[in-house]
């Protein structure tokens, strides 16, 4: 269950899915936060200039690996927007990250994605659970899911509404 003083971490992910936005780039932003409750790093999305890897969560991942002993890295938490995709997952399993909280899953972005006749994408939208079955998970968050499906909106629509 995600705690209130973990709210701060998924607000920020949510600013950074926004700033994402802003640059004209997928809406997608992540927090790295140490077992202290110490943010570590954080990222947005950068996949506007034509490499699709650069996930935020991809990114913290690689990080963590140059900051944080494998102990550091196990008792850390990736709080996002999104839930993670199946690369992303991999990742944070294979540097052996602990805990992923995000605010909205990937079933209901490809919900929304759905709706708005977006294509699917060229990776299946696997539950973390699937590609990373050791990883503790815990999401959505209800109380920012619509914030960031406005966002997905934008980006999708091209609008500012």
């Amino acid at each position: 269950m995600v705690e209130e003083r973990e709210l701060p971490y998924l607000r920020r992910c949510v600013e950074l899915a926004a700033e994402a936005l802003a640059a004209g780039d997928e809406p997608f932003g992540s927090v790295l936060v140490d077992g202290d409750g110490v943010v570590r790093a954080e990222d947005r999305n950068r996949v506007a200039g034509g490499d699709r890897t650069r996930h935020p969560e991809f990114e913290l991942a690689r990080f963590s690996t140059t900051v944080m002993t494998v102990d550091q890295r196990r008792h850390a938490t990736v709080y996002t927007s999104g839930e993670h995709c199946p690369m992303c997952a991999a990742a944070h399993a294979w540097v052996g990250l602990g805990r992923i909280v995000y605010v909205a899953s990937s079933q209901q972005l490809s919900s929304w994605l759905t709706e708005l006749g977006v294509p699917s994408p060229p990776v299946r939208p696997l539950p973390i659970a699937e590609v990373a079955p050791d990883v503790v998970v815990e999401g959505p968050v209800p109380e920012l899911v619509e914030d960031v499906r406005r966002l997905h909106v934008r980006y999708h629509r091209g609008t500012a509404d």
